[in-house]
């Protein structure tokens, strides 16, 4: 409610300005479209993003609505203007550095070496393969031991879809070191399991993450899925072409996997701000 009041008091400040006095429910009713894109834009001169703005709109559109049924009077300049799209928000991946730290120490987290295992085999994979934290926590240990003849995985991904990722050997490494601690090596059971010998629940492995990160000093953005980002972003920088990334990572869309480039141009841009002599 307080933000709903926020939203109003700044439209009637704006509209006393626009109007050269403070708007009667007859100069309310008499506002144009422009008079309310001349509101939004001043909304983001003043740094409001896509999302807030839409926010106020949608509280003026409250107020018009009360208007309507308070006094008979309406505002149609409100209806006419089409809220802002909110930009959906790059990925954020970590450095080259940072996912390798995540691959290979994130075993320091536990004391238990099952559970060192664990930890070592499941972060290492959501990064050296890209798969969502529920396709990496779906797997089995049947698709474990299936390694050991070809090196690729068969995920469950969204929409029930299969594909097929390649494992690194370093990966298989840690996975096959699994295996040689893994409590209950059946190969219908869970590929990675709970301390309670159950299929390792997301919040967990989260936990584990999010203690591993304030352990080793990593940004708050340093999650699961932050490391199949740091996938896509890192094979986008080696030259591996938007195609063959879109598969790996089994995006239905390619315009999802084109966000990418757009995280790949910010750090190019960064690093010529920050080596450039004219910069």
């Amino acid at each position: 409610m307080e933000a709903y009041g926020h939203a109003l008091a700044g439209f009637l400040g704006f509209l006393t300005h626009h109007l050269g006095q403070e708007p009667t429910v007859a100069a309310l009713a008499a506002l144009r479209p422009a008079d309310i894109r001349a509101w939004l834009a001043h909304l983001s001169q003043s740094g409001l993003i896509a999302t807030s703005r839409a926010q106020h709109l949608s509280a003026v559109r409250g107020f018009a609505r009360f208007l309507v049924r308070r006094h008979g009077v309406e505002i149609p300049a409100t209806r006419a203007i089409a809220a802002a799209k909110a930009r959906q928000p790059l990925p954020r991946a970590l450095s080259v550095d940072q996912a390798r730290d995540v691959a290979t120490h994130v075993d320091d987290v536990n004391e238990d070496p099952a559970l060192q295992a664990r930890d070592l085999a499941f972060f290492s994979l959501l990064y050296g393969s890209g798969l969502r934290i529920s396709e990496g926590l779906g797997l089995h240990v049947r698709d474990a031991i299936a390694l050991r003849i070809n090196p690729t995985l068969t995920v469950l991904g969204k929409g029930a879809k299969t594909r097929l990722v390649p494992v690194l050997p370093a990966v298989r490494e840690a996975i096959e070191a699994l295996l040689k601690r893994h409590p209950n090596p059946q190969p219908e059971s869970p590929l990675f399991l709970g301390a309670r010998g159950k299929r390792l629940d997301p919040a967990v492995a989260q936990k584990v993450l999010r203690t591993h990160r304030r352990l080793a000093g990593l940004p708050e953005h340093a999650t699961p899925h932050a490391l199949r980002h740091s996938f896509a972003t890192h094979l986008l920088a080696a030259g591996t072409d938007l195609r063959s990334i879109q598969d790996l990572l089994g995006h239905a869309s390619l315009s999802t996997t084109q966000r990418y480039t757009a995280v790949d141009q910010a750090g190019l841009l960064a690093v010529w701000r920050r080596t450039h002599p004219k910069s």
